[in-house]
């Protein structure tokens, strides 16, 4: 069942927006899929929200509009802002090396700090080899999801491999990466880079539903449980666990507040116009990645796809824990849609990418509409 609730949404039928919203929710529910939530804010800032399915599979409850999710990887785009502001302020240079800031880190099995810049790192273009841990079966789910880890012990297990491709010559995406930057950050401004993200994004913009977990297993309520489809018949519930990187990926939002990040983002409320155009400098993603962004392309942190009614949209989804979020946003910041899914797809690629096609086509008629 799906529906279109909230605060100024839109309620009328036909073709409208709202309707098309509560219709590509459906469809995501139809896949399989346990919750859906998605919230559209239009130029005139009225919103749009629809939802389907529950949020707790044992007891049908319904989905909260307003609900927590975890932002996982979409949280490289508040890193990412953080050190564009640094930038700004001449603390740091996008073309310092690694070495510069986190002498000895990054070295061994051929490499070299001394040879990767900042902008690499934001960019993905540094070539390190991503070797955080995971789970792809139930079993190491229950046998890892309570782990932690410091930001120097997972940087100290990519340094075990040799580097995927010389810095700069290709494009990879790599969580390490991001581990990194978190580390520069402390290290320019002897803070965690979660308080920065706090001080210089949340505070300013009135973020009051996006909170950093720490290594907290669980979420604020309310919120949907979070499943993954590991193979036929097993879905698993894995809303408890610790983030793998809680420095970086500690992070739980709703749909309103990412909403609302990214249109300030992109209108030039959190960047000065030089760093903003630097954030919005792409290369083409590679490595598979392709298949799931068609015409794809990635600046510093900030995604970037093309739309079907021309043009292209700025954003960064993410996934963790059974939560799968896409998002996106006009490039003048004015229009925003993001959708938010309680249940990985994760038994077939087949699967995996209906789910992803389905929510870039809602984000598609979103924008376009």
């Amino acid at each position: 069942m799906a529906g279109v609730v909230g605060c100024g949404a839109d309620r009328s039928g036909g073709g409208s927006p709202g309707e098309r919203l509560r219709q590509d929710v459906e469809k995501l529910h139809a896949l399989g899929i346990s919750g859906v939530q998605a919230r559209v804010i239009g130029v005139d800032g009225r919103e749009s929200v629809a939802v389907a399915g529950s949020a707790d599979s044992s007891t049908g409850s319904p989905v909260d509009p307003d609900g927590y999710f975890r932002m996982a990887s979409t949280s490289k785009t508040l890193v990412a802002t953080v050190v564009l502001q640094l930038a700004a302020e001449g603390k740091l240079g996008l073309a310092d090396t690694a070495e510069r800031w986190l002498p000895g880190v990054v070295r061994g099995n051929g490499n070299d700090g001394s040879r990767i810049s900042i902008r690499q790192l934001l960019q993905h273009t540094a070539g390190i080899h991503d070797d955080l841990p995971g789970y792809t079966t139930a079993e190491e789910y229950y046998r890892q999801r309570f782990d932690i880890y410091d930001s120097e012990q997972l940087v100290a297990r990519a340094m075990t491999h040799e580097p995927d491709f010389a810095p700069g010559t290709g494009w990879a995406y790599a969580n390490t990466d991001y581990v990194l930057l978190g580390m520069i950050v402390r290290q320019v401004t002897g803070r965690p880079v979660h308080q920065e993200i706090e001080e210089r994004i949340l505070k300013p913009i009135g973020l009051e539903q996006t909170r950093w977990g720490g290594t907290s297993p669980g979420l604020p309520e309310p919120h949907a449980r979070a499943y993954q489809f590991f193979g036929p018949d097993s879905q698993v519930d894995v809303t408890e666990q610790v983030p793998v990187d809680p420095e970086v990926l500690s992070w739980v939002t709703t749909t309103h507040d990412e909403n609302v990040f990214f249109r300030a983002l992109l209108s030039g409320r959190l960047l000065p116009a030089p760093q903003l155009t630097e954030m919005k400098n792409t290369v083409p993603v590679a490595g598979g990645l392709e298949t799931f962004w068609p015409g794809g392309r990635y600046g510093l942190g900030l995604a970037e796809r093309p739309l079907s009614c021309g043009g292209s949209y700025w954003g960064h989804e993410g996934g963790d824990g059974g939560y799968i979020t896409l998002n996106g946003v006009t490039g003048d910041g004015r229009r925003s849609v993001v959708v938010s899914m309680s249940e990985a797809l994760g038994d077939t690629p087949e699967h995996i990418l209906a789910q992803e096609n389905s929510a870039s086509a809602l984000i598609d008629h979103a924008l376009c509409d």
